[in-house]
């Protein structure tokens, strides 16, 4: 990656990141999915946790939560993770819609899911909220049967 693709790279963060803090849930939302393809920068994590909680629409508590989970990597994870750890129930409710709806569909996505969720809960380099979360992750997917499997 260029300096020059780095810049743009932080500048669209950076204005994602204005774009979280707007009174409008539509533009939260907007911004979670947004923000969710930025997850490798450091500046997008603190915000994304934010908008995986939003305490006024759970609608950006779910978008985002889909997004980071569409991710299908260990970044996405954590932070679905950590939010997991600190959920009230009606959040809660909501990152399982999301859980559903994007790993309840193919079977190895599911799995790849669990691994990097059993990866990530036995990490003792991460956040015990995100191992916590990331614990109540694996027996979420364990228990997720998608619509659509491989047959051996």
């Amino acid at each position: 990656m260029t300096a020059t693709d780095d810049d743009a790279r932080q500048a669209a963060v950076t204005a994602l990141v204005r774009l979280a803090a707007s009174p409008h849930y539509q533009d939260r939302a907007d911004a979670g999915r947004g923000l969710a393809s930025f997850a490798d920068v450091s500046a997008a994590r603190p915000v994304l946790l934010k908008l995986v909680l939003d305490p006024a629409n759970t609608f950006v508590t779910q978008e985002t939560a889909e997004a980071l989970f569409r991710r299908g990597d260990a970044l996405g994870f954590a932070v679905v993770s950590a939010a997991v750890a600190a959920a009230d129930d009606e959040h809660a409710d909501h990152l399982d819609a999301a859980l559903h709806a994007v790993l309840g569909v193919f079977e190895r996505e599911r799995d790849a899911a669990v691994r990097i969720c059993r990866e990530l809960a036995q990490d003792p380099a991460q956040p015990v909220e995100v191992r916590d979360g990331a614990a109540a992750l694996v027996a979420d997917l364990t228990a997720l049967r998608p619509s659509l499997s491989v047959l051996n």
